[in-house]
């Protein structure tokens, strides 16, 4: 079946002289920020354990492989959380699946600040683990159903900009605690944890529903009712609603606020569906989103983040209050390039960034690499090597900010169709998150057995294998609805060429701002397959 659409201008890439950038939608941009503020939890964890890892040595007494696994299980523990909360957003909807992060983490939070031992300590790791996992998925998920298309990258990488501002956080924490008793001080840096997750509970309450999920629920009028709030304009409202509705498997012509929505709509044969026999779309989308993951945190950023204390201890600063301002560097970076990431997403598109944030690893690893190679095979104090090795993180990280770090989920929350998104983007987020545990349960031993620069060169590798799977399989998704996107994926090579350079979206020659969507099995593909 041909399926034709008249869209608003906002909805299409029109030529820079004929373009017109619709004003921001303020309910949208609310609504998105309240959701990735979930971010901060994990992105204060990340930061804050990088410093009180220090002192948790020093008091509890405890060997340098008991400190990988500390820092670095929680990223095994959310996974469990991921998955759970793939399950509890499709049953209660997204907005109190968020609202249930918070307070799994804030008990998290409160169980590791009052930890007696290593034993409890890891118990309350656990707790706070299943947490970020819940906020690791439901925030991208919710704020790309919630944002409109024309500033969807915009929206949708803001809970990569929160993580990174609760990392900023963390490490600011750790300068500031670093002077209390030593029992004392890393209880607080862990403890202090609880106390934005129990805003967050408390504003999400303002926050509507995902207008995706409604319609999946057969809830159409409450659907309509928010999608002409965060829409640019009511004929998009209109037409998101009409895509949605054709996702959701519900006629168009049904204009009744409540459907019946039977069990196989659902959900049923959904894993079925993803995972044993996936459409050529879905099978290239599927892959998309997990190499995306996996190079994400194969380069190394989380090792970086949680280790930069150590890294800069073998660059040659020695002093604990050095090392911790450097890392306060290391995190005003990220949030700085993150925040100059989410303006040029919409506006150079995924792709172009995503490749030239991957370059930029590879050379600052690169030089990381030679620079601590100097350092530690030298007998003396070489100033330029340590000043190249502190420059090459900052370049690093701020490589990663501005497009590998907010592109990874922006990417993965927007490529799958309604019926497979949860799911998608849950199995991506456990990708994300084993590849990130196994990272940072791995570094100090790694740097023992081929020296720290020995570890970056072999991040390194992995950047120059990323820049290849992203060139050769990820199209370009910048300016189309998250109906349309399937269409750009089947095709492992030709189409991503043709995605790259905005093909699919074909005007009229009246060119009055109407598109029809592609053809038959082309732009216009079935988004769900038969079980």
């Amino acid at each position: 079946m041909e399926v034709a659409a008249a869209l608003t201008p906002n909805e299409i890439e029109l030529e820079p002289h004929h373009q017109k950038k619709p004003s921001r939608n303020k309910y949208s941009l609310a609504c998105a920020m309240l959701a990735s503020m979930t971010s901060i939890l994990l992105g204060y964890d990340i930061g804050v354990m990088s410093g009180a890892a220090m002192y948790i040595k020093r008091d509890l007494r405890i060997s340098d492989v008991e400190i990988e696994i500390l820092a670095g299980i929680i990223n095994l523990y959310s996974p469990i959380g991921s998955y759970i909360a793939g399950r509890t957003s499709d049953w209660i909807g997204r907005r109190y699946t968020i609202i249930l992060a918070a307070v799994i983490f804030f008990v998290g939070a409160i169980l590791m600040g009052f930890s007696p031992n290593y034993a409890f300590l890891m118990f309350g790791r656990f707790v706070a683990g299943i947490g970020i996992g819940f906020a690791f998925l439901i925030a991208p998920v919710y704020t790309s159903e919630i944002s409109p298309t024309s500033s969807r990258g915009f929206l949708s990488s803001l809970p990569e900009v929160f993580l990174n501002g609760g990392i900023l956080v963390g490490y600011i924490s750790n300068y500031a605690f670093s002077k209390l008793p030593l029992r004392i001080g890393w209880r607080l840096m862990l403890g202090v944890g609880a106390i934005p997750s129990m805003f967050l509970a408390m504003a999400v309450l303002a926050m509507p529903e995902s207008p995706r999920w409604l319609v999946s629920q057969g809830r159409i009028g409450e659907a309509r009712t928010i999608l002409n709030k965060i829409s640019d304009s009511k004929q998009e409202a209109h037409q998101r609603l009409a895509d949605i509705k054709h996702t959701a498997g519900i006629p168009q012509d049904c204009n009744d606020d409540v459907v019946p929505i039977t069990k196989n709509k659902q959900g049923q044969g959904v894993w079925k569906e993803l995972l044993l026999y996936p459409t050529p779309a879905v099978r290239h989308i599927f892959i998309a989103s997990l190499g995306i993951h996996f190079f994400a945190q194969a380069t190394g950023i989380d090792a970086v983040v949680l280790y930069s204390p150590r890294i800069f201890d073998n660059a040659g600063i020695k002093s604990d209050s050095k090392k911790l301002l450097a890392t306060v560097a290391v995190g005003f970076v990220k949030t700085v390039f993150i925040l100059v990431a989410t303006f040029f997403l919409d506006r150079v598109g995924r792709r172009k960034l995503l490749l030239s944030s991957v370059s930029g690893l590879i050379i600052s690893l690169l030089t990381l690499a030679v620079s601590l190679t100097v350092v530690n095979r030298s007998d003396t104090t070489l100033n330029w090597a340590v000043g190249l090795s502190i420059a090459s993180v900052l370049c690093y990280v701020g490589s990663f900010s501005i497009g590998s770090g907010p592109i990874t989920w922006v990417y993965s929350s927007e490529i799958f169709p309604l019926r497979l998104r949860a799911q998608g983007v849950a199995i991506g987020a456990v990708v994300n998150r084993v590849t990130s545990g196994v990272i940072s349960m791995t570094f100090l031993s790694l740097t023992k057995a081929i020296t720290t620069g020995g570890a970056f060169f072999l991040f390194a590798g992995i950047a120059a294998a990323a820049w290849v799977f992203h060139y050769t399989l990820l199209p370009e998704t910048r300016g189309k609805t998250l109906e349309e996107i399937e269409g750009s994926f089947g095709n492992f090579w030709r189409k991503s060429k043709k995605s790259a350079s905005g093909e699919g979206h074909k005007r009229n020659s009246s060119g009055n701002g109407q598109i029809q969507l592609g053809t038959k099995g082309q732009d216009q593909q079935p988004l769900t397959s038969v079980d």
